[in-house]
């Protein structure tokens, strides 16, 4: 098996005929994101995604998702989460992911919650739960843990979540999830050759296997409308193939391809500043 093959793929969709095409193209595991809670107000001016899944849905995405597993991202902490893990689970979800926490208490009562019914993955992105990395791990029934670049960013302060991807902040991370036996994954790829995105998406393909990263997001550049007539089936092929041609470079090829990401990002990051000044004195 090649390392594109070890990688699992995750995308979101509320669209049954969406989740059946992108079963149909393998892409590991799909389902509904309802992380509603706070998430508008944690990310003012940034291009975020905030979903508008409703649970009932999955009932009719988990129909359509023949091969793939069934997964859902909650919302944070809260009052009602028991009730809507229990939902998850009574609906079929075999995957969970718990965003925004901070705490290892959190992050326990969470498994405690799913209590060994589906798999049990962490969505690392606070800083507080960043630093408590080495606990995280240590948790009885914790599947795998993914880091969310967004929202770690701002939380540390950063101008572009492309900044955490060349961290040592990041690298750490990493190396503590893979040496205890944990699948780790972080943010989400985007398709060969893209240019409306940022930053190469190839130069980030190259970060999965310098990590040793078994997961990621499915961008939505996949699957927008504009995208409608891709074979959706060769867009995941040739994804893993990249990911396992950078998995079969040497280091020093993948340290250059990540010194070209720490300037793509740094030309990003001073070409937004110039364009806020620009509106500013606007």
């Amino acid at each position: 098996m090649t390392f594109g093959d070890t990688v699992q793929f995750t995308l979101f969709t509320n669209d049954p005929a969406l989740a059946a095409r992108a079963d149909r193209a393998g892409v590991d595991r799909i389902g509904l994101d309802l992380e509603r809670i706070g998430k508008a107000q944690r990310q003012p001016g940034r291009k975020s995604w905030v979903s508008d899944h409703r649970l009932e849905q999955l009932h009719s995405v988990g129909e359509a998702v023949k091969h793939g597993r069934l997964f859902v991202r909650t919302n944070p902490m809260h009052e009602g989460l028991p009730e809507e893990v229990s939902r998850c689970l009574t609906m079929g979800a075999r995957v969970l992911m718990l965003p925004m926490f901070t705490t290892v208490a959190e992050a326990a009562r969470f498994v405690e919650l799913v209590d060994g019914r589906a798999e049990v993955s962490l969505l690392v992105e606070t800083p507080a739960a960043g630093i408590r990395i080495r606990e995280l791990v240590k948790l009885e029934g914790v599947s795998e843990i993914h880091v969310g670049l967004n929202d770690m960013s701002l939380g540390l302060g950063l101008a572009s979540h492309f900044e955490v991807l060349v961290s040592d902040f990041l690298t750490n991370i990493a190396r503590v999830v893979v040496d205890a036996g944990l699948p780790f994954g972080f943010g989400g790829v985007g398709r060969l050759g893209d240019s409306s995105l940022p930053i190469p998406p190839d130069l980030v393909y190259a970060q999965y296997p310098r990590l040793r990263a078994t997961r990621a997001l499915i961008s939505r550049v996949f699957v927008t409308p504009d995208q409608a007539r891709l074979d959706l089936q060769d867009e995941v092929r040739i994804t893993r193939q990249r990911l396992t041609f950078w998995a079969r470079q040497p280091e020093d090829e993948l340290q250059r391809a990540t010194v070209a990401l720490m300037t793509a990002v740094s030309s990003l990051i001073v070409a937004q500043e110039k364009a806020g000044g620009q509106r500013s004195r606007a």
